[in-house]
């Protein structure tokens, strides 16, 4: 599986039901800083192609990154990652912590 765009909570919701680990990035697509997290999420989904990953454009879908971000109790940044693990949260980062290497290493 490659990186999926996904936009709505029912996307969100059979996603994290159906995964057992998924991981997670809520991308602005005016943000200098969330391009180059975009492509360290993008390295590692073009890489780790059997790990689930899905992302949001946070202009696009801001009621799905308010909806994540009240669910999991994690305060809404941008750009910012998960690993969700079982239905919770195993760790997230945000803006100049996104790199391809963390996202690897809070999955082992």
């Amino acid at each position: 599986m490659t990186k999926q765009l996904i936009s709505s909570e029912e996307e969100f919701k059979n996603a994290a039901e159906k995964e057992n680990t998924l991981v997670f990035l809520k991308h602005s697509t005016t943000c200098p800083i969330s391009q180059a997290a975009f492509q360290e999420f993008d390295a590692f989904a073009s890489e780790h192609t059997e790990v689930p990953s899905y992302y949001l454009q946070v202009q696009d879908s801001r009621p799905l990154s308010n909806y994540i971000a009240e669910t999991y109790g994690v305060k809404h940044e941008s750009p910012q990652v998960f690993v969700i693990t079982n239905g919770e949260v195993k760790w997230h980062a945000s803006h100049s912590q996104i790199t391809k290497n963390a996202i690897e290493q809070h999955l082992s």
